[in-house]
C-alpha cells in the first residue's frame, strides 16, 4: 500500500498465494512464477504434448500454494479420441476439474466463466504451443497477444510469449499469461504432492510401519494395493520421484538461503565497522 506523502511508511501486503519452482540451472535458486492467483489453468493439448507426469507437477504446485487448479485440454477438436485424454487427466486427482475445449472462439468465455469472475485472478500455465495466449486472447475478446502454430513433426510449440503479462478483461477478471516452462522442478511442495497423490497418502496410514517407504517392507498397504491393481505401478513410481526431488531441492535451497543470510549479515557488519571508522 503505497503512501504517497510518506513513502517510507508504505506497507508491503502479504501474498495470498505463491507459485514457485527451483530455477533451471545449477545455482540452487528459486524462481517465483505468480502470486495472488485464485485459479491456475494448467493447459495441455490433446496431442504429443499431453504428459501425466508434467500435469501432476503443475497440480502439486497449485495445491501447495492453495490455488484452485483446473486442467484445460485444448485442441480436442483435432482428435477423434479426446475422451482418452479426458479420462487420463481426471485420474490425476478427484479434486481437479477437467475441461476440454477449443481455445479459439467463444468456448473459453463460456466454459471458464465459473472461475473468471469479476475480481478474480487466473493464470494460464503449461508448455509452449498449448494455447495459453490464444485462451487469453479469447477471454479478452481481442488479438492482443501474438500466437504461433506448433511444429507439425513433434507437436512442440514455439516460444511466442517470452515474459509474464497481466491483462484485465472487460468483466473485471485479471488474466496472467506465462511463457512455456520446459523444466519444472518442485521445491517446498511436500503437502501439494500429498494432495495430488492422496490415494497413496491415505493408504500409507495403513502400513505396518510408520516410516514405511513402500519399497520392500512387510505389511505395506501401498504395495498390497499395487498388487491388487488398486493403484498403478507407474503412478507410484512418479510419486516416489517427486517426493525425492522435492526433498532434495528443498534441502539445497534451504542451504542456499542460510548462506545468503549469513553473507548478508557479514556485509552489514563490515559496513557498520567502516561507518564507525569514518
Amino acid at each position: 500500500m503505497f503512501d504517497h506523502d510518506h513513502p517510507k511508511s508504505s506497507r508491503v501486503l502479504r501474498r495470498k498465494s505463491l507459485i514457485k519452482r527451483r530455477a533451471p540451472g545449477t545455482d540452487r535458486r528459486e524462481q517465483l512464477i505468480a502470486a495472488n492467483v485464485d485459479t491456475a489453468f494448467v493447459v495441455t493439448s490433446c496431442n504429443q504434448d499431453f504428459n501425466v507426469a508434467r500435469l501432476e507437477r503443475y497440480i502439486a504446485l497449485a495445491f501447495e500454494a492453495q490455488i484452485t487448479p483446473v486442467i484445460l485440454l485444448t485442441k480436442s477438436d483435432l482428435t477423434s479420441d479426446h475422451q482418452h485424454y479426458i479420462d487420463a487427466a481426471r485420474a490425476i486427482s478427484p479434486d481437479v476439474a477437467v475441461v476440454a475445449l477449443d481455445a479459439r472462439g467463444d468456448a473459453p468465455r463460456s466454459k471458464l466463466a465459473d472461475w473468471c469472475k469479476p475480481g478474480a485472478t487466473v493464470a494460464f500455465l503449461g508448455s509452449s504451443g498449448v494455447g495459453k495466449s490464444t485462451l487469453t486472447n479469447a477471454l479478452l475478446g481481442t488479438e492482443t497477444i501474438e500466437t504461433q502454430s506448433i511444429r507439425e513433426d513433434d507437436a512442440k510449440g514455439r516460444h511466442t510469449t517470452t515474459r509474464r503479462q497481466l491483462f484485465a478483461t472487460q468483466d473485471g477478471c485479471l488474466v496472467l499469461d506465462t511463457p512455456g516452462m520446459r523444466e519444472l522442478q518442485l521445491t517446498d511442495a511436500a503437502s501439494g504432492i500429498q494432495d495430488v497423490f492422496s490415494d497413496i497418502n491415505n493408504l500409507s496410514t495403513q502400513c505396518r510401519f510408520n516410516d514405511c517407504k513402500h519399497e520392500t517392507e512387510p505389511g505395506c498397504a501401498v504395495l498390497q494395493a499395487m498388487e491388487n491393481n488398486e493403484i498403478d505401478a507407474a503412478r507410484l513410481g512418479r510419486w516416489r520421484k517427486l517426493v525425492a526431488e522435492d526433498a532434495f531441492n528443498s534441502a539445497t535451497l534451504s542451504e542456499r538461503r542460510a548462506k545468503d543470510k549469513a553473507f548478508g549479515k557479514m556485509v552489514r557488519e563490515i559496513t557498520k565497522q567502516i561507518s564507525k571508522r569514518r
